[in-house]
């Protein structure tokens, strides 16, 4: 209760203080500050009743609503805030000043200054045009990342060999089959060797995939495609009227899974093949695709790098799949095989950040996971984090847009 009450006059304040901009701004127009409380009582309204009738066990497109007309309310107004509150301080130690200097009379504080609060509201329309952004058309804003790796012991036969990346499909959050196909299709035109999907098929549960499968039925890749779960795919965050159904709505999730035509890789791995080159000697040559369960730091750990490489050559050239990242830096780099290339996604990146490549990579996911998007090398050990194809919670994406990864892999000359 205690807590409930203190975001309720946080809530206040920030509202209390935008509303101050729009007062100096418009001392005249009663309408326009009428429009500004209707709009934030509204919202605030439809957050509670959101709440209110929120239900673990069943799937409620009122959450993310309500969840991006909260973030479009408050992240504009928090910068009015720092402004105006910021302001004040300077006011307070001027009529100070002024009151013990005498060079004032009237009021202790100095009138707010108009230009301040056009400053504000100015500042605070970019954040709110860019969550607009994102909630109408960053989400669906698919984007191909492509990344060339050299490796000393690629076998030749793989030389070019590549892969395409897609994680966190959060099915249960889609809302546009045109868009969805259009990004479908893109991955499909990377024409990659293998397609390799590293977990989060689902937000909660199996039936949120049923819309989407003959969709994600047409991903093609000659050398097959892979799979496997994230923490999502479990069904923990969400109630079940028994053990019984929470098992059930997985061997739904593994049906769905072959139905999709991938190969759900659960604590195994398999080789991919191909003919020896000519001269080379042998019949053929592989590399070991390995794929965990979900193993997160802080999230259940499901995963067993050892049960997975089992039987494994040492010299076996290793790509593993493993949805969080934080499995990189906790096991996987100090494992005793040499795992050349891990693949994860699970952070999105937040959904929200701002990337310009070579000056800035920022989101607020990078105060949870040191590895959050991108490429990144340690040991001799690479580890891709992919920003995801879907989106969760947020029906947004803002400046971090969703991912499809064309990874080429080279032998050193």
């Amino acid at each position: 209760m205690i807590r409930i009450l203190l975001f309720l006059i946080f809530v206040g304040l920030i509202d209390w203080y935008a509303y101050q901009a729009f007062k100096t701004l418009f001392p005249s127009q009663v309408w326009i500050r009428a429009g500004f409380w209707a709009f934030s009582i509204a919202i605030y309204l439809f957050v509670a009743y959101s709440f209110m009738t929120f239900d673990r066990g069943a799937i409620s497109p009122n959450f993310g609503r309500m969840a991006s007309l909260l973030v479009l309310s408050l992240i504009p107004k928090l910068i009015v805030l720092a402004f105006l509150f910021g302001e004040d301080i300077i006011r307070f130690f001027t009529g100070i000043f002024q009151s013990v200097s005498g060079s004032r009379e009237g009021d202790f504080l100095p009138d707010r200054r108009k230009f301040v609060s056009q400053t504000a509201l100015a500042l605070a329309a970019i954040p709110f045009l860019g969550i607009l952004h994102g909630v109408l058309i960053g989400k669906y804003r698919y984007r191909v990342v492509r990344h060339t790796l050299e490796f000393d012991d690629l076998p030749q036969e793989f030389d070019g060999f590549t892969i395409t990346q897609i994680s966190d499909i959060h099915s249960g959050s889609f809302d546009n089959k045109e868009k969805l196909e259009y990004g479908v299709d893109l991955i499909n035109q990377q024409g990659s060797d293998v397609i390799l999907f590293t977990g989060d098929l689902v937000n909660n549960h199996a039936g949120e995939m049923e819309p989407w499968v003959e969709t994600f039925k047409k991903l093609k890749a000659p050398m097959g495609k892979y799979s496997i779960l994230g923490n999502h795919d479990y069904g923990d965050y969400m109630s079940w009227p028994s053990q019984e159904a929470k098992a059930a709505n997985m061997q739904r999730l593994y049906q769905i899974q072959e139905e999709l035509g991938f190969k759900l890789l659960r604590n195994e791995n398999v080789q991919l093949r191909k003919p020896a080159l000519s001269g080379a000697g042998g019949s053929e040559a592989s590399i070991d695709l390995i794929g965990v369960e979900n193993w997160g730091k802080g999230f259940a750990q499901h995963g067993d790098l050892a049960k997975a490489t089992r039987n494994l050559s040492e010299k076996g050239f290793k790509i593993l799949m493993s949805h969080d990242p934080s499995h990189f830096d906790e096991e996987v780099k100090k494992f005793s095989q040499f795992i050349h290339l891990t693949l994860s996604g699970h952070t999105h990146g937040m959904q929200f950040g701002i990337e310009i490549p070579g000056w800035i990579k920022w989101s607020p996911a990078s105060l949870r996971y040191p590895k959050w998007a991108g490429l990144y090398e340690e040991l001799g050990r690479y580890l891709h984090v992919n920003r995801g194809f879907g989106f969760l919670a947020f029906p947004g994406r803002v400046g971090i847009w969703p991912e499809i990864t064309v990874l080429e892999l080279r032998r050193k000359a």
